[in-house]
């Protein structure tokens, strides 16, 4: 399903507690609660999840997993906003974004971090503009030990 940003801005509102992530590219893939989706999703705009998704994620624009969502899956996106479960590696260019009862099990290559009170993160995390834009998470060699973190 794909709505227009306008048909979107309301539910998006809602489930990023009012904030937004960087300027969207006018449309967003939804997959919608109860969809379960296997291998590689791939948008040309932006991509909300509110259901379930294995694999793949690559997106031009920004990615947003709402409170319903369960993802297991390596994502490339411009920005990402994780509020559900997420298991894997994320790598984006600009914001990475752990909400309150969200949980990553997994590394995050970006170049701003954002864990808010009440989230979850077990992983690595590289915030360098150089390491975002241009190394893939797989190939970047380990050079922080592992880090539990959890926002109380």
């Amino acid at each position: 399903m794909v709505w227009r940003r306008e048909d979107a801005d309301a539910a998006q509102a809602h489930e990023t507690g009012g904030r937004r992530m960087a300027e969207q590219s006018g449309e967003v893939t939804i997959v919608g609660h109860g969809a379960k989706l296997e291998g590689t999703v791939v948008s040309a705009g932006s991509l909300r999840i509110d259901g379930q998704v294995k694999g793949q994620i690559n997106a031009d624009g920004d990615v947003m997993l709402t409170p319903s969502s369960q993802v297991e899956a390596d994502i490339r996106a411009q920005n990402v906003a994780v509020a559900g479960r997420f298991k894997g590696n994320i790598h984006v260019k600009g914001r990475a974004e752990i909400a309150k009862g969200g949980r990553v099990d997994g590394n995050i290559t970006s170049k701003t971090l954002v864990v808010e009170e009440g989230a979850i993160f077990q992983g690595q995390s590289v915030m360098d503009q150089q390491a975002a834009a241009a190394q893939p998470a797989q190939a970047r060699p380990e050079t922080q030990p592992a880090q539990d973190a959890k926002v109380p």
